[in-house]
């Protein structure tokens, strides 16, 4: 990979941040705080982490302007120290650019389109009519089967499936063993055996989303599944058929998403939550993690569910006292109407 430094004084300017100390410092990596050395640029942005500043070797830091005051020391000055690290180290890691061409271990159905400047590498197959756009980089290993569009400038990183019906956005990310628009859970029970429910929608993602390593999500049964713009999925999330996500909302890892469920934009929804079919959620809320929803969240903010984890004697004494809520809310309330 070619080397790449710049000095404080070109980072200030290209990001837009006040430099304060020597602008000829020069950055040629990212680290923490603890590791870096003096040719590499670091970050305060948790107040937890300021005690490792004064012993860091870092030759630049980003910081807020209240952590900047007194520091004898090569500092960027951002509004968001954490944001502006995002930016600055995105320079040392640059994403591939597409090598034009289809490998010659590739499988590409006559009827497909795929552009001259998109890159289709080993072993990947792409089935008939699917569409692969300028740019557009399918890695080893990729299956792309019928009816699909991989939008301008996407990477499907490697041995991702995209069963059927599924129609990619410019510039999406789609990480190792991600599969999109396999089956959605779809069945009816007629005399004691299940009946399988076709699935004939399809997938939509919109611009600028990333999905993580081994994620799923299927296709709808009727209307497609769909994923605005720039949302963000961890790894090994399921998102079932019907399911509708609005912009700028990330999941972390092992969320399950229901059927039919709607949820809004600029949500954040923690590892492992589990969200049931057919309600709705409504625009910025926050779900910690492992909480398990069971109704439609009408109102932004802050849900929860479930109980921290406490000593295993604690927690028997505590679930115990949960089973005799009911009995002692009927005490309450008996005592209530003998009091009037």
């Amino acid at each position: 990979m070619q080397s790449r430094t710049y000095t404080a004084a070109a980072l200030a300017e290209r990001f837009g941040l006040s430099l304060r100390g020597d602008g000829g410092a020069v950055v040629e990596a990212v680290a923490t705080l603890a590791g870096a050395g003096p040719r590499q640029l670091s970050f305060l942005s948790n107040p937890r982490y300021r005690g490792q500043l004064a012993g860091s070797a870092a030759g630049v830091v980003v910081v807020r302007e209240d952590d900047a005051e007194g520091l004898d020391r090569t500092l960027l000055v951002a509004r968001d120290p954490y944001v502006a690290f995002a930016k600055i180290a995105a320079l040392f890691d640059p994403e591939p650019a597409a090598n034009p061409g289809v490998h010659p271990t590739a499988v590409v159905d006559g009827s497909a389109d795929i552009d001259p400047g998109a890159e289709i590498g080993p072993l990947a197959c792409v089935g008939a009519r699917s569409r692969i756009g300028p740019g557009a980089i399918v890695g080893p290993g990729c299956v792309i089967g019928e009816d699909c569009v991989v939008g301008a400038g996407s990477q499907l990183v490697a041995r991702v499936t995209l069963v059927r019906r599924v129609r990619l956005g410019e510039r999406v990310l789609i990480h190792p063993g991600a599969v999109l628009g396999a089956d959605g859970f779809g069945l009816a029970m007629d005399a004691g055996r299940w009946i399988k429910v076709p699935q004939q929608g399809g997938v939509v993602v919109g611009d600028d989303c990333e999905i993580g390593a081994n994620t799923t999500i299927d296709r709808g049964a009727i209307e497609d599944t769909v994923l605005g713009e720039d949302v963000r999925l961890d790894n090994q999330i399921q998102i079932a058929h019907n399911v509708r996500i609005g912009a700028h909302t990330a999941m972390a890892g092992c969320v399950a998403v229901a059927g039919s469920t709607t949820i809004g934009r600029y949500c954040l929804i923690g590892g492992a939550a589990g969200i049931v079919g057919h309600i709705s959620i409504c625009d910025r809320v926050t779900i910690t993690a492992m909480a398990l929803v069971t109704a439609s969240i009408d109102a932004p903010g802050e849900y929860s569910s479930g109980t921290p984890l406490m000593d295993n004697r604690s927690w028997r004494r505590s679930a115990a006292r949960f089973r005799q809520l009911d009995a002692l809310a009927r005490q309450v309330q008996a005592l209530g109407k003998e009091k009037t």
